[in-house]
């Protein structure tokens, strides 16, 4: 056999064995990892919202507790009644009432859209 015929066999034989390596490694230990971690973030992503409404509750209702007396009687001063306004409405609202609701998002998105066209 001529000598390149032996240095095909050679470079032939060491891509299969690479190759054999390569998908071995990845199914046998890559692929069931990545499973794993896709799975447990799919499970945590499930639980995150039950607790961040656990916490809201939560929070309004210590917050709530905590008020003193005079509160009740309409005495309230203004900073007590901002946070008890924005709790509400996080409480109520969700996320959006903090982040803004999809209108807002919409009239911010024009009026960069704006912005960009004029700065060109």
């Amino acid at each position: 056999m001529p000598a390149s015929g032996a240095i095909v066999i050679q470079v032939l034989a060491t891509a299969v064995t690479v190759a054999l390596v390569l998908f071995g490694f990845w199914g046998l230990i890559v692929r069931p990892y990545l499973d794993r971690k896709v799975s447990e973030v799919i499970q945590a992503s499930q639980e995150i919202e039950s607790k961040v409404t656990r916490g809201v509750k939560r929070g309004v209702e210590e917050t709530i507790r905590e008020l003193p007396e005079s509160a009740l009687d309409g005495t309230v001063k203004e900073s007590t009644r901002q946070f008890l306004k924005f709790g509400s409405g996080l409480f109520e609202n969700g996320l959006s009432s903090f982040l803004g609701s999809a209108a807002d998002l919409e009239r911010k998105a024009e009026a960069d859209r704006r912005g960009q066209r004029s700065a060109d």
